[in-house]
């Protein structure tokens, strides 16, 4: 089984990981699958605190994977050793968790995924470069070639893709002028509209909105992929997980009020 979330932002929101609020995943073993959609978060500082949470993380029944955001430590992350793994370039955190390097297209379970992490902090003038950000958020053009060859392998056609931020037209289309597009979503508008797929997953905005048929955003709320494309297992806490792209013109106030100075 795979099951795929949103930002964990190291032990902040890791909390929907835990038996109370992922009950199904008590039932789980390691052929199973928890895919987060970047700022994993827990390679950061490698403090006590953190080295706690991946060890408590490593110790639950599944296997977990994660894309990068934009809230990770890109120089301890360069550290790990890239090996190659069910066709993706991936990092073994420990033995059950395991970072996807952006433009990897991998098989799981008969699903084909492609997964680019990466984004733009919008709050990266408050931070220190080198010690909370880092320029490497954002992918080089070297990443994203490596992401067009492996699709020109796939031939483009692919049943998941996993990324942190949205294509430009989507996040447009949501937020309007509060996210201005940049070069990744630009690159994501570039892949999606060539790229065959069924469902795009994305984290970075702490909502959890289903867009349209195809687009999926995801924070504290879980989906699981099955035969008829996915379902929600775990809601967003307040209960407002939104189908089908129909937001009010109430609801998307309150999107738009939800905290997000850490994005």
């Amino acid at each position: 089984m795979i099951y795929i979330t949103g930002d964990t932002h190291g032990n902040i929101d890791i909390h929907k990981l835990t038996s109370d609020g992922f009950p199904e995943g008590n039932e789980l073993t390691r052929n199973d699958y928890v895919i987060v959609c970047g700022d994993f978060g827990l390679i950061w500082d490698n403090s006590s605190e953190e080295r706690y949470w991946l060890r408590w993380l490593d110790k639950k029944p599944w296997t977990t994977l994660w894309i990068d955001g934009n809230h990770e430590n890109f120089d301890l992350l360069d550290e790990y050793d890239i090996v190659d793994w069910h066709g993706a370039k991936v990092q073994f955190i420990t033995g059950n968790i395991i970072h996807i390097m952006r433009g990897s297209v991998f098989e799981l379970e008969g699903y084909i995924f492609f997964a680019f992490g990466g984004a733009e902090s919008h709050d990266k003038e408050s931070r220190i470069p080198g010690r909370s950000w880092w320029e490497a958020e954002m992918p080089s053009d070297n990443d994203k070639e490596a992401g067009r060859k492996a699709l020109d392998a796939a031939g483009w056609s692919v049943d998941v893709v996993i990324t942190h931020t949205l294509p430009g037209r989507l996040q447009n289309a949501v937020f309007g002028s509060e996210y201005p597009s940049n070069s990744l979503n630009d690159y994501f508008d570039e892949i999606s509209e060539k790229l065959d797929y069924s469902f795009w997953f994305s984290g970075h905005y702490h909502r959890s909105v289903i867009i349209d048929d195809d687009h999926i955003l995801l924070y504290n709320a879980i989906v699981k992929l099955n035969d008829e494309g996915f379902e929600v297992v775990r809601d967003d806490e307040d209960g407002r997980f939104f189908p089908d792209g129909e937001i009010s013109d109430e609801d998307f106030d309150y999107l738009m009020s939800l905290g997000d100075e850490e994005i």
